[in-house]
């Protein structure tokens, strides 16, 4: 498998107050959160964008978005689109180009390149991949698109403890496997668990 056909793509929004992290805001304040978005969309990316391994890609939610000046020189942009998020995902997986795909999302902090690695890994010999999160839901999601490209996100419950379970119900007979557990921030319990260094 080529590194250069490696593909990790990063799910964002600008960081602007009242569009990003809302559930986060209801708990520490429209303004902190955005704060918080803002150091951890760039520690993401700086983290992972400049690995030989994969090329980075981050997908922006909205056209008007891709041309705002804030995203890093050495990723690539696509537009989100619209739709759900298993929509706006399916969409990446169909649309770039031939290789394995990781999605991630921008809200990860302990997120480290090895985890990239072993998603990509575990891709040499299953079809999709998973990261975790101890809410039911998960950081990560990958598919090798060797054969074909699967259809994962009909009938999600997303933002639920059902999201995980849901989409991999959507994978039977698929060689599927699981990487570690992480947490995401998203409430102001994650919050203080992030700043905790927890």
């Amino acid at each position: 498998m080529s590194p250069c056909r490696r593909h990790l793509l990063v799910m964002a929004k600008q960081p602007r107050i009242g569009r990003v992290k809302t559930r986060l805001g209801a708990g520490v304040g429209a303004m902190e959160a955005t704060r918080a978005y803002r150091v951890m969309l760039a520690q993401t990316l700086n983290r992972l964008s400049r690995d030989p391994r994969w090329q980075a890609w981050v997908a922006v939610a909205g056209v008007h978005e891709l041309h705002a000046g804030v995203w890093p020189e050495n990723v690539n942009l696509v537009d989100q689109g619209t739709g759900n998020l298993g929509d706006r995902m399916q969409r990446m997986f169909n649309k770039l180009p031939v290789g394995p795909v990781v999605i991630i999302g921008s809200d990860i902090p302990n997120i480290e390149r090895a985890d990239i690695a072993a998603a990509f890994h575990q891709l040499g010999s299953h079809d999709a991949v998973f990261g975790p999160a101890p809410d039911g839901g998960y950081w990560l999601v990958g598919q090798s698109r060797r054969r074909t490209v699967l259809q994962m996100f009909g009938n999600v419950r997303w933002s639920s403890e059902h999201a995980l379970a849901d989409t991999m119900s959507n994978l039977d007979n698929v060689p599927v496997k699981l990487l570690r557990q992480l947490a995401d921030v998203d409430d102001a319990a994650s919050y203080r668990n992030w700043l905790r260094g927890k």
